[in-house]
């Protein structure tokens, strides 16, 4: 029996010794560079929410139909945002996040992954650019995740998305680059330059990181493709940087131009050059010591694409370059009205567009000049009389811009930027007290 035992022991020792070795190899195996970027990356990763007051009481049917009952007060509505976003910066407690999570929110909290809550404090956003910068009251010390280079980003690179998708928190999901330099297009403007990816983002996602196996951040994810699934998008992080630093800074990112004046191709524009169909936008005027004088365009010149998106109005290159950072080199394809058979490809470095630049523009384009107003408005202070302004009085006041209210020269300037390729321009003016609706048409 002894011999037996003994047998017994000296069968069950090897069996002893290879388990503990076989559950660490199994560990080894499991702990991948995905879950080892997971771990490190999620203390970082945050949920939003973002509430806000909108509206009052709806008007029921009688009410619309025979106007609101003694004027009875309506009963204010909050909307809540649910969203993510990520720590850069631990020791100042600031969080990168979509500006349409936090859009109009009176009262955001973010939660972290250890599940403590602070209350931010919103340093700036740019709906342009879809990037808000928060800062998280009361903490110090957080955790961060590394900024990293979004220039050598590759497609085929597997990639990884945290966020809080329908409220699940801390959600992870993998997938791989699928393409850069995409651009989508939304009712909030163009969007450029994006990372598309297969990795799942769902509503809540937005704000969210987009990391790679070195967990460093390269992207904010921020838009699902709604016609398909496995299509995501993410701001590259070198341009949130940037528009980051913008926001810290109290500014915006700086509007940029290239110095032309274009109209758009209709179908008789089109038939008359022998184009195939109506696209691209025609110049119709260059700007001298401009990034499009100096790439050397010309009048007639029809810009066809920037950076490979197809433009087919002036409204849509005008949101296209809203969506640009100050240093980016632009390429145009560009054919000419002479010559519609052959395209040609022209690069350039869009310019700041100051206000100083665009008052001077206005005065050539709308034919007046404005003075500070101590009350709303602003002033005009000269008036073309050979101009499209020949009707108006020095004196006017300036009260809106196509539907947007103007209560400084700088507002102004902005509004000008946005309409310098209109030919046509509704402007509300006041005059001895009366106010009235005027519209400027340009040549």
């Amino acid at each position: 029996m002894f011999r037996s035992l003994c047998l017994a022991c000296c069968l069950l020792l090897p069996g002893l010794l290879w388990a503990p070795s076989q559950s660490h190899a199994l560990s080894d195996v499991r702990t991948t560079p995905v879950v080892r970027v997971v771990k490190s990356a999620s203390p970082a990763v945050v949920n939003i929410t973002s509430t806000s007051v909108q509206g009052g009481r709806s008007l029921s049917p009688l009410e619309q139909f025979f106007g609101d009952f003694g004027g009875m007060p309506r009963r204010a509505r909050k909307r809540v945002s649910l969203g993510s976003g990520v720590i850069v910066d631990g020791k100042r407690a600031l969080v990168l996040t979509n500006s349409h999570v936090v859009q109009s929110g009176t009262d955001i909290q973010v939660r972290l992954n250890d599940g403590r809550e602070f209350k931010a404090r919103l340093r700036g956003a740019d709906p342009d650019f879809d990037l808000a910068v928060l800062e998280l009251e009361g903490a110090r010390s957080l955790p961060s995740l590394p900024m990293g280079d979004s220039t050598d980003v590759q497609p085929g690179e597997t990639v990884i998305a945290i966020g809080n998708p329908f409220g699940f928190t801390h959600t992870v999901t993998t997938g791989v680059v699928s393409a850069l330099g995409r651009t989508i297009r939304s009712e909030g403007g163009i969007f450029t330059d994006l990372i598309q990816t297969d990795a799942a983002i769902n509503p809540g996602n937005s704000g969210g990181p987009l990391i790679n196996l070195d967990g460093s951040l390269i992207g904010i994810n921020t838009a699902v493709y709604g016609k398909g699934w496995g299509i995501g998008f993410a701001i590259p992080i070198n341009k949130a940087r940037l528009v980051m630093d913008r926001l810290l800074d109290g500014r915006r990112p700086s509007p940029l131009w290239l110095g032309i004046q274009a109209s758009d191709i209709d179908q008789r524009l089109a038939m008359e050059y022998g184009l195939m169909r109506p696209r691209g936008i025609v110049v119709s005027g260059i700007y001298q010591k401009t990034p499009a004088a100096k790439a050397g365009l010309e009048p007639g010149d029809v810009i066809l694409s920037v950076n490979g998106t197809p433009i087919t109005s002036r409204r849509e290159f005008l949101h296209l370059l809203r969506n640009q950072v100050e240093g980016t080199t632009l390429t145009l394809e560009v054919q000419n009205l002479q010559t519609p058979d052959k395209t040609r490809q022209v690069q350039l470095v869009p310019q700041v567009f100051t206000d100083e630049r665009a008052l001077q523009i206005m005065e050539r384009r709308w034919g007046f000049t404005v003075r500070r107003h101590r009350g709303q408005g602003v002033v005009l202070d000269t008036v073309d009389r050979h101009g499209p302004a020949s009707f108006l009085r020095k004196g006017d006041i300036v009260l809106g811009v196509s539907g947007a209210e103007v209560d400084s020269v700088a507002t102004l300037a902005a509004l000008f930027r946005e309409e310098r390729l209109s030919n046509s321009v509704l402007l509300l003016i006041e005059r001895g007290g009366r106010a009235y609706y005027a519209r400027l048409q340009m040549e």
